[in-house]
């Protein structure tokens, strides 16, 4: 298994670098289902930041990106049954992909509740906002 940094998926995404989307394009191409390339959470949330940020991927391009990373069977996304559950809750709220994935990923923690001071993450991802 190889590891895949957040800037190899967009230079595969993005295409905007002829020699390192051909790079990125050629790696990913040669995984298998027996050697699978591997995701770690950091670049999902890395991946999804500057797609978004960078590049104004739309969120339901973001969500059919995720969709697709987690169904290819020549990948392994770090925690996936996280990821999915954040991937069902970024599509059903307004809130941020990366606070959805906090928030999942201290629920899968058994964690009581996600403390938080922003209002909009507090207000659409489930968490508490931790006021005075």
């Amino acid at each position: 298994m190889i590891g895949i940094d957040a800037n190899v998926l967009v230079r595969f995404f993005a295409k905007d670098d002829p020699d390192q989307s051909l790079q990125a394009r050629n790696l990913i191409a040669s995984f298998t289902a027996d050697e699978p390339g591997f995701i770690p959470l950091v670049v999902i949330v890395e991946l999804v930041w500057v797609l978004q940020g960078f590049y104004r991927v739309t969120k339901e391009e973001t969500l059919s990106l995720l969709e697709n990373l987690l169904r290819a069977r020549a990948m392994v996304v770090e925690n996936a049954p996280v990821v999915w559950e954040a991937v069902r809750s970024y599509a059903r709220s307004q809130a941020d992909f990366p606070d959805c994935l906090i928030e999942r990923s201290a629920r899968h923690a058994k964690c009581k509740h996600t403390v938080t001071f922003d209002g909009k993450a507090a207000k659409t991802a489930g968490m508490i906002l931790l006021d005075s």
